[in-house]
């Protein structure tokens, strides 16, 4: 295990009805607030009239900004930027899903700086400051609602990277199952692959002697696989929209990695593709996870073997750690085949006419990965793998 400190000073709201505790978090900071929030499904659903009846209540003065990208864009944070100086924003509040929440980071860290949002993102500008902000959580997917971690996609220049600060972890977070009731079918899949990919991006590292983390991990993948085919046949099923609700937090708010360093290198990936071809996040992960579990087996068979026969109960009898490796990944595309996410990059029509692309812009910062460093090749041969 590594030496480590940690540090995650969310408040967490967790159950139904408790949007209430808005009236007891805003006042804290001031009554200039902007609301960011996404396509409009929280209008459909009733969730933005109960926010504005808070709002207006709490004799708030509002400001909004609407359309967030499914992948967040930093010319939408710019416009929440100019909003937050122009007004004198004390406090914004996100209502939405992991992208709103991401836009919403980089909106509470851009209104401090004098330079282009984008120049955060992309490392050249250190973030000493950010607006609080909180969030109204409707999807289980990123864990945004409970770290400091943000992915911004660049339109103009097909770029998307992932940053964070110490500054902007939301200052509490309101998580109530029913808020996820309207996520339709493919997106609640989408959600449940990106919470597995954040442990496995986690349990993949170069520490050593990590049984508790190990554990954690484990049962938090066993939780959202028994849980998956439960609720895509129930989807107003509060007590399963709790469970996956809750992984989607434990999945990405620092306990999992406690003494460990993850590897990461499919999210960076999976950035360059959904940065050019603009795929769901989640769609992406399914499709390269496997193969680069596949691609780099022989780093530490044990550890892959380890997973197969703790999480999708493969029996290592008469056979090789790598062996049982294997099995276990062709378990994990079958469990996420299951369920209906997409195996290859063409069932998004991608084919490899831009594979070249796709290796450069995943290379910018040069070879990545903990648990194996990746080159160019690898990337190139993991993106084969998943055509």
């Amino acid at each position: 295990m590594n030496n480590f400190s940690f540090y995650n000073p969310v408040r967490l709201h967790f159950g139904k009805g408790q949007i209430e505790q808005l009236k007891q978090e805003l006042p804290k900071f001031g009554r200039n607030i902007l609301v960011v929030y996404g396509g409009g499904s929280i209008k459909k659903s009733g969730l933005y009239d109960e926010v504005m009846a808070i709002l207006e209540e709490l004799k708030m003065n509002v400001f909004e900004i609407g359309g967030v990208e499914p992948n967040p864009r930093v010319e939408t944070a710019r416009k929440g930027i100019e909003i937050c100086k122009k007004e004198s924003i004390d406090l914004i509040l996100a209502v939405g899903g992991g992208s709103v929440i991401d836009c919403t980071k980089l909106i509470a860290a851009g209104a401090k700086i004098d330079e282009d949002a984008w120049n955060i993102v992309i490392k050249k500008v250190q973030v000493t400051d950010a607006l609080p902000f909180g969030t109204i959580l409707t999807l289980a997917a990123t864990g945004s609602e409970m770290n400091s971690a943000s992915v911004i996609s660049n339109e103009q220049t097909k770029e998307k990277y992932g940053w964070g600060s110490p500054y902007v972890f939301p200052t509490f977070s309101i998580l109530d199952p029913t808020y996820t009731f309207t996520v339709p079918k493919n997106h609640t899949v989408y959600g449940m692959v990106d919470i597995m990919s954040h442990v496995f991006e986690q349990y993949f590292h170069d520490a050593t002697n990590t049984p508790v983390t190990d554990e954690m991990c484990e049962g938090v993948l066993r939780t959202v696989i028994n849980t998956a085919p439960k609720l895509l046949e129930d989807l107003e099923n509060y007590e399963l929209r709790e469970t996956i609700l809750l992984a989607g937090t434990v999945g990405l708010n620092g306990f999992l990695s406690i003494g460990s360093r993850g590897d990461w290198a499919t999210h960076n990936i999976e950035h360059s593709v959904s940065a050019v071809y603009d795929i769901p996040h989640g769609g992406g992960l399914a499709i390269i996870f496997p193969n680069w579990m596949k691609h780099n087996v022989s780093v530490n068979p044990e550890r892959f073997a380890q997973l197969a026969v703790r999480v999708f109960h493969v029996n290592p009898d008469g056979k090789s750690a790598e062996q049982v490796a294997l099995e276990g990944i062709d378990r994990l595309r079958e469990f996420w085949n299951s369920i209906g996410a997409p195996s290859r990059l063409a069932d998004y029509e991608i084919d490899g006419s831009q594979l070249e692309v796709l290796v450069e812009k995943s290379m910018v910062n040069g070879p990545f990965g903990r648990f194996k460093k990746l080159q160019a090749e690898d990337v190139r041969t993991i993106l084969e793998m998943s055509l």
